[in-house]
């Protein structure tokens, strides 16, 4: 079917740009690589919700987006990036990691399949990627960016699996302000963790 083959090259969007997330090191490819997770997320969560909850998912994902962008934008004249030190740093052991997580999920894709019938296979997969690269996301940066990145990237993952299970509105909106917390919380952290440094030179 159709819907089928669109939802396994949405899954294989989630693929690319959770890989994306994980080793570019560069702001804009970050985020935008995170709108276009969202919007595989979009086709993947309207297969078991309306059309308008997803598209309430995917408006709010775009708007944590924005708020992103707007901050970093705001602070990229700042010629000195924040080096992450936290160990690992090599590109080649996080694709290791992205590879460990594909086939921990395409293993684990049927059971739960098996398990609780109906959800559909792309669907499964692509939640389980989510969640699978945001906790590799998490244990590999200390870059408050990309910790936010990797929060999203995690609850994307929850909320794709959630819905296939439990259709409830109030949960979906609870999610959504979640998303946008975490968007409004980053924008604040970003800015507190660069111009504190300036201020305190200026005095």
């Amino acid at each position: 079917m159709l819907i089928n083959f669109i939802s396994w090259i949405a899954v294989a969007l989630i693929l690319a740009t959770s890989t994306t997330l994980l080793i570019t090191r560069d702001w804009r490819f970050s985020l935008g690589a995170l709108a276009a997770q969202y919007l595989a997320a979009f086709w993947l969560i309207t297969r078991h919700l309306p059309f308008a909850m997803g598209s309430a998912k995917l408006i709010t994902g775009w708007m944590v987006v924005a708020a992103l962008g707007m901050t970093r934008l705001g602070i990229s004249n700042l010629e000195e990036e924040n080096v992450e030190s936290f160990w690992p740093r090599g590109q080649w052991f996080k694709v290791v990691l992205i590879l460990i997580v594909t086939l921990a999920a395409a293993g684990t894709t049927s059971r739960i399949e098996a398990a609780i019938p109906g959800l559909g296979l792309p669907v499964i997969a692509g939640s389980l990627l989510l969640i699978g690269a945001g906790l590799v996301h998490l244990g590999v940066t200390s870059e408050i960016l990309q910790v936010i990145l990797g929060l999203l990237t995690l609850l994307t993952g929850f909320e794709i699996l959630y819905g296939a299970v439990e259709s409830s509105i109030l949960v979906a909106g609870f999610l959504a302000v979640t998303n946008l917390g975490l968007g409004i919380v980053g924008s604040y952290l970003l800015i507190a963790g660069f111009y504190p440094a300036d201020t305190e030179e200026q005095a």
